[in-house]
């Protein structure tokens, strides 16, 4: 039984991120193409969820019946329940046993944690094809090297072993998790010792890690007079960075930074330089829909993502909440939806132009511009000196606005959300 789109004049197809070539041949304009095609049935065949959701016909799928197929939301995924996506669930219990799949809680944007199931060597074998799409990271996709990882303390399945082993038990395959089971935030000095003195030992070609945390540990090693000169690229992920902290890691580790964008459910999705607006889809790892998030705002998308590959749990036009922008040169990734705040005009600030926007002699090691009214703003800021507030605080309210009044306030902490993520802008809440 053909969708019912079928029956109505031909669809436009829609705009994916990828390169054309990922996508396969099209027998026509109308028809999705052939590579497209069968990962979505492979999909259908491996996760009953799908076809439960929307049945598909056996005939050649048209772009009228893909538009047919409802966005896979995380809060439906969560609601569902991940043991959804299989026929035979007591399978997956066996394979976790054994070591077949393994899995990750994570959180986000919603208010109960998501279980998402992997079989053994799919993040690996993502993480190669990531490293293969990126120029800087590309020597090191099929070398052994060493790489240190500082990841949000939210990261808690096998796949980060940290808690409370012993620095020989956290070195896996060449990699060293390098924080336990605390917020850097509230680290003693003790133990940032700890975390200097391993990144010295293991001697990293590649540091890895979440914003925040890697410029509080270049802050840490700076304090100590460490230099870790083996470090030849410096992989910025887990969360959105600021050109604040790109420059602060680039002062105690001079390294090329890479900014490597995607999710635990989803895998990685964007690779590119930091701060260049290079970013492009890795191609293999995912087909990226690019969907147009408001009118009058040219050149910026939600994304559906379509996973490639996955036996388990695999995504099919899954809606991730992020938000990227179109430049002449690849993407810019611009966060989270709930991370971008709209003017009275229907005009659009982000964590980028907040950068863009701080005076030129501002020095921080973390910040976040918060809304806590209709035309009040606070900016917390982490900096070892007292800034000039009054530049600080003309400079983002022309930024955000006629009316509009900031704050600024220097702490020695800001904490992360129950997630352990953080945001770098967080205008008030829509809903």
């Amino acid at each position: 039984m053909p969708c019912a789109h079928d029956q109505a004049p031909p669809l436009s197809a829609p705009q994916f991120a990828n390169d054309p070539s990922a996508l396969g041949s099209a027998a026509s304009g109308e028809a999705v193409p052939a590579t497209l095609e069968k990962e979505i049935r492979d999909i259908y065949s491996r996760s009953p969820i799908y076809g439960r959701r929307f049945p598909l016909h056996p005939e050649a799928l048209k772009w009228s019946c893909y538009s047919e197929i409802p966005a896979l939301s995380k809060r439906e995924i969560v609601e569902n329940g991940h043991q959804s996506f299989f026929a035979d669930y007591s399978e997956i219990e066996r394979g976790l046993a054994d070591r077949r799949f393994e899995y990750e809680n994570t959180s986000g944007t919603t208010s109960n944690p998501m279980t998402v199931i992997m079989e053994d060597g799919w993040w690996a074998a993502q993480t190669r094809r990531s490293y293969l799409a990126s120029p800087i990271l590309r020597e090191f996709a099929d070398r052994p090297h060493r790489k240190c990882v500082l990841a949000p303390v939210g990261c808690s399945s096998n796949l980060c072993p940290y808690e409370d082993h012993p620095f020989p038990h956290r070195y896996f395959d060449g990699t060293v998790y390098l924080n336990l089971s605390s917020d850097p935030f509230a680290f003693s000095e003790a133990e940032w010792d700890r975390i200097v003195l391993e990144l010295q030992a293991t001697r990293p070609e590649i540091l890895e890690g979440e914003p925040v945390y890697l410029s509080l540990l270049a802050r840490a090693a700076a304090r100590r007079g460490v230099k870790v000169p083996s470090i030849r690229a410096v992989i910025l992920t887990y969360g959105k960075a600021s050109l604040q902290h790109g420059r602060r890691i680039a002062e105690v580790f001079p390294a090329p930074q890479v900014d490597l964008y995607g999710s635990t459910e989803a895998g990685y999705l964007f690779v590119g330089e930091a701060f260049r607006d290079d970013s492009r889809v890795i191609d293999d790892n995912a087909f990226i829909e690019l969907v147009p998030w408001r009118d009058g705002v040219e050149g910026v998308h939600q994304i559906h993502v379509t996973t490639r590959g996955r036996e388990a749990m695999p995504l099919l036009r899954y809606h991730t909440g992020d938000i990227v922008k179109s430049m002449p040169e690849g993407f810019r990734i611009l966060g989270r939806e709930g991370s971008l705040y709209s003017r009275p005009d229907g005009s659009l600030v982000t964590a980028t132009d907040v950068d863009l926007a701080l005076p030129a002699d501002f020095v921080c090691w973390h910040f976040c511009l918060s809304q806590t009214g209709e035309s009040r703003w606070d900016f917390h800021y982490v900096a070892d000196h007292t800034a000039d507030h009054r530049s600080i605080e003309a400079a983002l309210a022309g930024l955000l606005g006629p009316g509009v009044r900031v704050n600024a306030f220097r702490r020695k902490s800001i904490p992360p959300a129950a997630s352990g993520k953080f945001a770098l802008l967080k205008p008030l809440s829509r809903a």
